[in-house]
């Protein structure tokens, strides 16, 4: 599965993945952000998750595109043993793309274009 990130130029994009949990027991989960540009993502609700049973849980990423070119990353659930149940280990893609620049300023200035 693969997380995309699009905006603008130095924008702030949050995504939410979701977990479901159809088990009769509690699950729980380490994420892990690995790559290239790993230190680029960031999991401002920290990096544990704990889903109840036959419930859903998110685990947030945050990313600011700070550069042009695409930012690559992966993002890694292991289980923690909750009532001695593992879960599946599950890995997300994660990729940014660029799709606008705005100007963080402008600034108007006058000259003249010939002088003597």
């Amino acid at each position: 599965n693969t997380i995309e990130f699009t905006g603008a130029l130095h924008a702030t994009i949050v995504k939410q993945v979701r977990l479901k949990n159809p088990s009769n027991n509690t699950l729980a989960y380490n994420a892990v952000l690995v790559g290239r540009d790993a230190d680029d993502f960031s999991l401002p609700k920290g990096n544990t998750v704990a889903i109840p049973a036959l419930r859903q849980g998110f685990v947030t990423v945050e990313f600011t595109i700070r550069f042009l070119r695409p930012a690559e990353a992966v993002l890694i659930l292991t289980s923690n043993k909750i009532d001695g149940i593992d879960g599946a280990t599950l890995t997300f893609s994660l990729k940014s793309e660029v799709k606008n620049i705005e100007p963080l300023s402008m600034i108007k200035c006058r000259s003249p274009c010939y002088e003597l």
